[in-house]
């Protein structure tokens, strides 16, 4: 199933995407492929089959000329290097075991975007073609469906005026393969694939001028426009909206805006939908456990230190640590998954974003003790502002900065992620402290509840964060973010006139 394309292309360049243990590789060079790159970004997998004396010889690739295999992430390497191919193969590259229990349903995956597919398109020679094979529950379009989504939404902003002459799908058992041409498939390459089909009982499911198997699929595949098929798919009961770089999450077709048909979805869909269910269930009850805990073990211990301590520190340095909480949480979450796109291999994104972060805002907190932001009601306003607007700057012009950096090398690219949170970082470091400083100017007591306070909304945020990049993108956790810290100013303005009223 997953080899259907090579029926109708038999020679030239191919690229593999997702090497694994080679079998796609060697269905290439068996369909007649001679110039073969696979591109894997688990180095054991490349050792073992190129290094090892008994797994080597077992595969057989490192025998085969012309074909190489390179240790990289698949979107990064394809975006940097100038080669074009004749076929472009991304198939089953994760486990059933773990698709059907939801393990990357929570994840950003940068392989499943429009913009990661119209690189790949980008990457086909005029007759090239991109296949895709990914599991498929009989019966419901559920990831298949988000899929042909997909395909559509990259072939439209690529400024193709007719999808469904670009694609063809078919599935075999719990396996569906989507074909997508640079150019329309020819009449010859149509019937080539429906006999092909017919002849090992090959399910057709969408073909260039033939009737679709479900109303869903012909209503995506004829999608006029990008608005037409953003407004089809975000009516359905299943979240079918092509993914993008800010919202990266492919595997989640649960859609968060609906809660009222999680029961039906777990009657109804199986399979990939059963570990969709799995996995938002998990979420939530993280962050229900989470709630309950912060109030066990936080609210109902430390309530008493708020005794005979003035309405205004309660409330103006309660919503102070709290906001702040929230609000370097979501950024954290915002960039972490922005940026795991963009770095693409996840180790990168971790190291690179969390040590910029830690050490820049560790910074900003060591100079604040020089800087008192508390000194003046004009730094702490600036502050915020400056802070603010640059957060809320961000989902503008860092998707511009980062499609320019996209065919730069893994040095250049963390060098970029650097620069974006440096700022953030830096001045995000003021605000602990500055709030401290503030409290203890007016009753020492409380900082136990403060400290608390600020730990807890961190620890709800991480959950919550995830939710919203889910449910509305990237870029709105981020705005929420920077909304936070903008919403520092009247906390902190209470804040500092409480403390000045203490000292005169």
């Amino acid at each position: 199933m997953t080899n259907l394309a090579y029926f109708i292309r038999h020679s030239g360049r191919a690229a593999i995407i997702g090497v694994g243990c080679g079998r796609d590789v060697l269905s290439a060079w068996r369909f007649g492929f001679r110039d073969i790159t696979g591109v894997e970004i688990n180095p054991i997998l490349v050792r073992l089959l190129t290094h090892d004396d008994l797994f080597a010889r077992f595969a057989g690739l490192s025998s085969l000329p012309g074909v190489r295999l390179i240790v990289d992430e698949a979107r990064s390497w394809i975006t940097r290097t100038p080669e074009t191919f004749d076929m472009l193969q991304m198939s089953m590259i994760d486990t059933w075991a773990a698709t059907g229990a939801g393990a990357f349903t929570l994840t950003e995956n940068g392989l499943y975007t429009v913009e990661a597919w119209s690189r790949f398109r980008s990457r086909l020679t005029e007759r090239g073609l991109f296949t895709v094979s990914r599991w498929y529950s009989p019966g419901s379009v559920n990831e298949t469906g988000r899929m042909v989504s997909l395909a559509v939404a990259m072939l439209i902003e690529s400024g193709v005026s007719h999808p469904e002459e670009h694609i063809f799908l078919a599935a075999s058992g719990q396996v569906a393969t989507l074909i997508v041409s640079r150019s329309p498939l020819s009449a010859g390459d149509v019937a080539t694939l429906e006999k092909t089909c017919d002849r090992y009982g090959y399910k057709i499911l969408l073909t260039p001028g033939g009737e679709a198997i479900s109303e869903v699929l012909a209503r995506i595949r004829n999608s006029e426009s990008r608005e037409a098929l953003e407004r089809y798919t975000s009516g359905l009961d299943l979240d079918l909206t092509p993914p993008t770089d800010d919202r990266p999450f492919f595997f989640n077709v649960l859609a968060f805006n609906k809660p009222h048909l999680i029961f039906r979805f777990l009657n109804e869909y199986a399979g990939v939908g059963t570990g969709n269910l799995v996995a938002t269930l998990t979420l939530a009850t993280i962050l229900l456990v989470s709630l309950g805990l912060v109030v066990v073990t936080i609210v109902v211990p430390l309530r008493s230190a708020l005794d005979q301590v003035g309405r205004v520190l309660v409330v103006g340095g309660t919503a102070y640590f709290a906001l702040l909480g929230f609000g370097f949480m979501l950024v954290e979450i915002g960039l972490l998954q922005r940026l795991s796109v963009f770095l693409g291999h996840p180790m990168y994104s971790l190291s690179v974003v969390l040590f910029s972060l830690i050490l820049f805002t560790g910074a900003g907190s060591f100079l604040s003790e020089r800087v008192r932001l508390e000194a003046s009601r004009l730094r702490l306003v600036t502050w915020s502002v400056l802070l603010g607007g640059y957060l809320l700057s961000l989902p503008r012009w860092l998707p511009v900065a980062v499609a320019g950096f996209q065919t730069s090398s893994t040095i250049a690219r963390a060098g970029l992620s650097v620069a974006v949170i440096a700022p953030a970082g830096f001045l995000m470091g003021f605000g602990f402290p500055t709030g401290m400083r503030l409290v203890q100017a007016v009753d020492r007591r409380p900082t136990p509840w403060f400290w608390g306070i600020n730990g807890g909304a961190g620890v709800l945020s991480s959950a919550l964060g995830v939710a919203l990049s889910i449910a509305f993108g990237i870029h709105v956790t981020l705005t929420l973010g920077a909304l936070c810290y903008l919403a520092l100013v009247p906390a902190g303005l209470a804040l500092r006139s409480a403390a000045a009223t203490t000292t005169t």
